[in-house]
Parts: structure tokens; C-alpha cells; sequence
């Protein structure tokens, strides 16, 4: 009985320790926000943004648009793992013109492997200025646009379509290898049933969820 005791102890005291030990949260601080603000973000909105990271450890800034990307703004869609975990969960309910502070902790950054000039388990500082925000290919006011022959359902070749004008509209060189993936990432989580098509009852049903 003392045998299988503890043997059974550890296991019950992991579980334990696991059930105290908190999720990892983003630590926002809003250092500028507009007066008037006409909507906020939500999981599918394409966000332009301009940002710099830094590593918390040391002050060290390892990404800056302003520096690092002839001075211009880059656009991500939100809620889609498309940035780090941190960023999905540090600029939802943002505004244009709002700028932040994200702390983010490794386990919502890179992690234990690192990427580039970031170290593993590395917790990152992030400065970000949000300067628009479109409906994403993923927003229910967007379907329509998106549909182009009235189906009632969207093939990949119209998202991509659809992407490739957004980009095109503000200026922004077109990535189709960035466009492939991305497009690959939204079936993946909406295409439901597999067939290669995502419906209107599919677009808007999982939206939220993203």
C-alpha cells in the first residue's frame, strides 16, 4: 500500500502544482489613446502598425519598423496566430491612433526555442502604434466583397483576391508567398467541412471564436 502510495503522490502534487500555477497574461500599458475613437479591434481586422521590440532583459531592440523597414508600417490580421500569441492577445479593443506597451513573457513570444536575434525564454517589450484598422478577410461585413460570383461561398482563389486588392489599396508591396499562407491558415480553421469552400453559415459562425 505505501508502495503504490507514492508512486501515486507525484502525480497528484504535478497536478496540483499545475492547477496554481497561473495562464501567462500580456501586460498592456496604454501610453497614448485618441479622443475620439469610431471602432475598436477585433479578431479578423487587418491592423498597420508600426512597432519596436525590444528584449526586457537588457534593453536591447531587436525589430524596428522605423529603422528596420525603410520607415513604413506593416499590416497582420488579429486572432489568427498569424503575429506571436502576445500580440492576439495585447491589441484587441485597440483604437487607430492608440498607442501601447505589451510586456509579453516567453511562453507568448518565442518561447524555449528563440527565433533570430531573440534568445530562448526571452520576455519582450513591445512599442506599438496602431495607424488603421480594415475589415479582414475574416470580418462578416467583408463576405460579400469577397464572394465574387454570389455562390454564397468563398474559394481560395477569391480570399486571395480579396487580400491581394486590400494590400494593393494602401500601397503595400504583394507578398504571394505571405498571401499562400495565410490563406491556408484561414481554411484551416474555417473550412469545417473540408470541401474546399468556406460558406456564409461557416464565415460567420466561427468568427468569433478565432
Amino acid at each position: 500500500m505505501m508502495e503504490r502510495l507514492l508512486l501515486v503522490l507525484p502525480a497528484l502534487l504535478a497536478c496540483v502544482s499545475g492547477a496554481l500555477i497561473p495562464e501567462p497574461e500580456v501586460q498592456i500599458k496604454v501610453m497614448e489613446k485618441p479622443f475620439i475613437c469610431r471602432r475598436k479591434t477585433k479578431n479578423g481586422d487587418m491592423l498597420l502598425v508600426h512597432f519596436e521590440g525590444f528584449l526586457e532583459s537588457n534593453g536591447t531592440r531587436f525589430h524596428s519598423t522605423y529603422a528596420d523597414n525603410n520607415n513604413q508600417p506593416v499590416w497582420f490580421t488579429l486572432g489568427i496566430r498569424e503575429a506571436i500569441k502576445g500580440w492576439d492577445k495585447g491589441l484587441k479593443d485597440m483604437c487607430a491612433g492608440e498607442k501601447r506597451k505589451l510586456i509579453v513573457p516567453p511562453a507568448l513570444a518565442y518561447g524555449k526555442e528563440g527565433k533570430g536575434k531573440i534568445p530562448p525564454e526571452s520576455t519582450l517589450v513591445f512599442d506599438i502604434h496602431l495607424i488603421e484598422i480594415r475589415n479582414g478577410p475574416r470580418s462578416h461585413e467583408s463576405f460579400q466583397e469577397m464572394d465574387l460570383n454570389d455562390d454564397w461561398k468563398l474559394s481560395k482563389e477569391e480570399v486571395k483576391a480579396y487580400l491581394k486588392v486590400e494590400f494593393e489599396k494602401h500601397g503595400s508591396s504583394v507578398n504571394e508567398t505571405h498571401h499562400e499562407v495565410l490563406v491556408e491558415s484561414i481554411f484551416e480553421k474555417e473550412d469545417e467541412d473540408s470541401d474546399g469552400f468556406i460558406s456564409a453559415r461557416e464565415f460567420t459562425y466561427v468568427h468569433d471564436e478565432l
